[in-house]
C-alpha cells in the first residue's frame, strides 16, 4: 500500500471557489497553530471498501493518538473522529464493533480513509473539533449555530476612547468585553452605558472633524471629548469607571458614583448631582435587565441539555463578571440513538473551538471525557478551567433553571419542525407532487427604474429558511432593456441553473418519490422553485429550463398576485393544470405567501445595500493604476475627489507618492486628452 503526503504545511483548502452572488470565502480547513506532527495519508488502491478495507489500514496504524476521517466513493468526509490509539479505536470498526445502524452504514460506505497523528489525545480532542465545524460530515454531532458572538469593545488607541460593539478578530488595540449572546444584548448594554459614562460611540474620522459638540452631547449621552467639553483627565476617568464595570466591580462604581452625588447635594450643586443621579440609574437599568444575578459566579458559561423525540437541544447562559449576559439555545445535528451526555461531550468540543474559555464550566450531566476536556481547555486558554456537574446550593438552582429553558426551547422548536413538516406535506399535495419537496428555492428581483438591478434568491426547507443558502445575483447583463424583469430572470435563471450543473451535475430523480435518507445532506438542488410573477415570468424560467434541459427536474410554480395586489388572492401558475387560487384561509397559502415575502425582503435589502455603495463610490476608484494608498494621499492632500478633478498636472506632482506618469494618469481620467 503506498502513501501519499498531506499539502505542505498540514492545510487543506476548500475547493469550493464562488463568485460574487455567492460569497461564500473558502477557509483553511486544518489549523497549523496546533503544532500538529502530521503522518502521511495511506493511499487506497486494492480497491476495498467498507470493513475490510478498514482492516487493511488497521494493519500500518500506530497507537499513537491522532485524527481520523473516512470518506465515501465520491470523496466526502462522512466521518471525523480522534482516537488515543489510533491502531485500536479504528480496529473496532474493522471487527464491527458500532453502536447503531447508523454507524453500519457509515462503515459500509467507507471506501477511503485518512489519518493524522497528533502529540497528545488533547491535541487530537482540539483538531477533532476544528474538522468538524470545517467539514461538517453527515456522521458527526454538528453544531449548526456557528456565528460568532457580539463583544463590546473600549478602543485604546486613541486619546479619547470610544466604546463599540464588535465581531470577530480583535485587530484594534483595545479592550473587549463578552461574550454576549445577542447583539440586542450589547446594543442595550451600550446605550445605558452611554448614559452612565457618557463615553462616545461616533468613529474617530468623524471624531477629529467635529468642531461642535453633536446631538448625543446636548442629550447627555456623551461628554463631549472631542471639542473638549470635558478635558482629557476627566474623560479618562469615566473610561476607567466604564472598564471598571464592565470588569466586575460595579458595586464600587455605584459607591463612588453615589458618594459624589452625595457630595453634590451638599455643596448644593443640585444640576451635577442630577447627572450622578442619571448616572446611577442608567447602570441599575443594564443590571436589571440581566435577570438572574447569582453571587457566586463570577466567570462561568451553563450548559444544559434536553434530548428526546429524535430532538437536541442545548441551551447555554454567559456569566461574567459576575453578571448574565444573556442565553442561547443550540440544536445540534445528532443521531436519535446517542445519548444525551455524547450529544454534549462532542457538542462543548466543537463550540470553544473558535471562543474563549471562561474559567468555569457548569454541566446539567456529566459528560464521558470531561477530565480530557479540562486538560484541553486548560491548554488552549492559558488558565486553568474546571468542568463540574453541580449537585447542591446556588450553581445547582442555576443549572435547574437553565435545563427549565432548554425543555421550554426543545418544546417550541418541536412544534416548529412539525409544523413545518405538515406545510411541506400540504404543499406537496395541493402542486401535485409525487414527493414532499426537502428544498425550495423561492426568486425575487428588485430595482429601481431598472437601476442597481438585484436577484434574490431564499431557501426554505424542512427546519425552516435556511440562510446560509441565500444568494443575490447582481445583474451584469448590459442587453437587458431597464426594467426588463422577464430579462432580469432569464439572466438570474441561467447563471444560478448553469452553475449548478457545472458544479454538481445533473441530479437523478428516478427514485424521488421514496423517503429521503434522514442522515443525506441538505440536497444543492432545488425539488421546487417559486418565481414572484405570473404567466409572464414563467414563460422566460421554462425557456430557460428547456434551453439546460432540466425542466424534468425542477417543478417551476408562479406566484401572481391577485387583483388589486390584495394578499389572498394570489394566482398560481404550473405545468399541467390551469393557473388557479387557493381558499384565502388555506395553510398553504399563508405558507407560499411567507416564502414570498421573506424573497421579497431579502431582494429589497441586497438592491439597497448596492444602491448605497454606488452612492458612496468614490470616482477615485475607477481610475487603474490608483490603490488605497495613493487614494488616501491624493484625498489628504486636496480633501475631496472633486478637488483631485480639478487638479492641474503640477499640482498632482506636488503630491507625495504620485509620479509623473501617475499624475497624467489622473489628470486625463477627469480631462479630454488632447489628440495628435
Amino acid at each position: 500500500m503506498n502513501s501519499a503526503k498531506l499539502p505542505e504545511g498540514g492545510v487543506l483548502y476548500d475547493e469550493n471557489e464562488d463568485d460574487d452572488e455567492e460569497q461564500v470565502a473558502s477557509e483553511p480547513v486544518l489549523e497549523r497553530a496546533l503544532g500538529i506532527d502530521w503522518n502521511e495519508a495511506l493511499k487506497n488502491e486494492s480497491g476495498l471498501k467498507g470493513a475490510d478495507l478498514i482492516a487493511e489500514f488497521v494493519k500500518h496504524l500506530p497507537n499513537a493518538p491522532g485524527v481520523y476521517r473516512m470518506l465515501n466513493a465520491a470523496g466526502d468526509v462522512m466521518y471525523v473522529g480522534k482516537a488515543r490509539s489510533l491502531k485500536k479505536r479504528v480496529s473496532n470498526y474493522a471487527q464491527g464493533r458500532v453502536h447503531s445502524n447508523r454507524l453500519s452504514r457509515m462503515v459500509r460506505e467507507t471506501t477511503h480513509m485518512e489519518f493524522v497523528t497528533t502529540r497528545t489525545e488533547t491535541e487530537a480532542l482540539l483538531l477533532e473539533a476544528n474538522l468538524i465545524k470545517r467539514l461538517r460530515p453527515r456522521f458527526n454531532v454538528l453544531l449548526r449555530d456557528d456565528k460568532s458572538f457580539p463583544y463590546i469593545m473600549i478602543t485604546g488607541d486613541h486619546r479619547a476612547p470610544a466604546i463599540f460593539k464588535h465581531r470577530g478578530a480583535r485587530a484594534r488595540k483595545g479592550d473587549y468585553f463578552g461574550p454576549f449572546a445577542s447583539a440586542s444584548a450589547v446594543g442595550r448594554t451600550i446605550n445605558s452605558l452611554q448614559r452612565a459614562f457618557l463615553l462616545r460611540t461616533c468613529t474617530d474620522s468623524v471624531f477629529e472633524t467635529r468642531t461642535r459638540p453633536c446631538l448625543l452631547y446636548q442629550i447627555k449621552r456623551c461628554s463631549g471629548p472631542c471639542t473638549h467639553e470635558i478635558s482629557d483627565e476627566g474623560y479618562a476617568e469615566l473610561v476607567r469607571e466604564a472598564k471598571d464595570f464592565l470588569s466586575g466591580k460595579s458595586q464600587n462604581v455605584k459607591a463612588t458614583i453615589s458618594r459624589q452625588m452625595a457630595e453634590a447635594s451638599e455643596e448644593l450643586d443640585f444640576e451635577r448631582a442630577a447627572i450622578y443621579r442619571d448616572r446611577l440609574a442608567a447602570l441599575s437599568h443594564v443590571q436589571s435587565h440581566q435577570g438572574i444575578n447569582p453571587a457566586g459566579v463570577d466567570e462561568a458559561d451553563v450548559f444544559a441539555i434536553h434530548h428526546e423525540g429524535g430532538l437536541t437541544c442545548i441551551q447555554v447562559f454567559f456569566f461574567r463578571t459576575g453578571q448574565n449576559w444573556g442565553n442561547r439555545a443550540y440544536f445540534p445535528k445528532a443521531d436519535p440513538q446517542m445519548t444525551g451526555a455524547e450529544v454534549l461531550n462532542a457538542f462543548l468540543a466543537q463550540f470553544y473551538d473558535d471562543k474563549p474559555v471562561p474559567k468555569q464550566i457548569l454541566l446539567s450531566q456529566t459528560v464521558e471525557e470531561q477530565e480530557l476536556l479540562a486538560m484541553a481547555f486548560c491548554e488552549k486558554a492559558g488558565q486553568r478551567v474546571t468542568i463540574s456537574v453541580p449537585q447542591r446550593g446556588e450553581k445547582r438552582d442555576l443549572v435547574e433553571h437553565v435545563l427549565g429553558n432548554a425543555r421550554e426551547a426543545h418544546g417550541r422548536k418541536l412544534a416548529e419542525t412539525s409544523s413545518q413538516a405538515r406545510l411541506l406535506k400540504g404543499f406537496a399535495d395541493t402542486f401535485d407532487l409525487s414527493y414532499v419537496p426537502r428544498r425550495i428555492e423561492i426568486y425575487d428581483n428588485s430595482h429601481i427604474m431598472g437601476t442597481n438591478a438585484v436577484g434574490g434568491m431564499v431557501v426554505a426547507g424542512p427546519e425552516g429558511y435556511v440562510k446560509n443558502q441565500y444568494r443575490k445575483f447582481n445583474i451584469k447583463s448590459t442587453e437587458i432593456t431597464p426594467g426588463d424583469d422577464f430579462g432580469m430572470m432569464r439572466e438570474v435563471m441561467t447563471r444560478r441553473f448553469s452553475r449548478l450543473l457545472k458544479e454538481e451535475g445533473r441530479p437523478d430523480r428516478s427514485n424521488s418519490a421514496a423517503p429521503e435518507d434522514a442522515d443525506a445532506p441538505f440536497p444543492a438542488w432545488p425539488d421546487v422553485i417559486l418565481i414572484d410573477g405570473g404567466q409572464g415570468q414563467m414563460s422566460a424560467v421554462r425557456g430557460i429550463l428547456e434551453e439546460l434541459g432540466i425542466r424534468d427536474v425542477v417543478t417551476a410554480i408562479g406566484v401572481a398576485k391577485g387583483v388589486d395586489r390584495d394578499a389572498g388572492r394570489e394566482r398560481f401558475f404550473t405545468d399541467g393544470r390551469s393557473d388557479f387560487s387557493l381558499p384565502p384561509r388555506d395553510p398553504v397559502l399563508y405558507f407560499v405567501q411567507r416564502m414570498r415575502d421573506e424573497a421579497h425582503r431579502f431582494a429589497i435589502g441586497s438592491h439597497r445595500a448596492r444602491r448605497k455603495k454606488e452612492m458612496v463610490k468614490n470616482p477615485l476608484d475607477e481610475i487603474a493604476g490608483i490603490g488605497p494608498g495613493r487614494k488616501r494621499k491624493l484625498l489628504q492632500h486636496f480633501g475631496t475627489a472633486k478637488a483631485v478633478s480639478r487638479a492641474g498636472l503640477n499640482d498632482l506632482m506636488a503630491v507625495e507618492g504620485i509620479s509623473e506618469s501617475v499624475a497624467k494618469i489622473v489628470y486625463h481620467h477627469f480631462h479630454e486628452k488632447p489628440s495628435g
